[in-house]
């Protein structure tokens, strides 16, 4: 009851049919508050806390880091995205 918690989210939002406009947004959560963040259009990890900056210095050094998140976009937003509106298409 008195331990640590962490948790986190993803997130794509967009608003237009063809997903031209779709952010991808991913939260790192530590005893409920968002302490690090990506953010596609932002392109980088931004830190909120000590250890959120510290974690976002270290990871938006490493390229390879960088490379995957900025894709999260096309791999994981738009790829889902594509799956669902074929679905809602093909029940109209």
């Amino acid at each position: 009851a008195h331990g640590y918690y962490f948790s986190g989210w993803k997130k794509c939002i967009h608003s237009s049919r063809d997903f031209s406009d779709m952010v991808f947004i991913e939260n790192y959560i530590f005893n409920k508050d968002v302490f690090l963040q990506f953010n596609s259009t932002v392109g980088e990890f931004v830190g909120y806390t000590e250890l959120g900056v510290y974690n976002a210095r270290n990871w938006n050094n490493d390229p390879n880091i960088l490379q995957q998140k900025r894709a999260e976009v096309d791999r994981y937003c738009k790829h889902n995205a594509e799956i669902r509106q074929a679905a809602i298409a093909d029940k109209t």
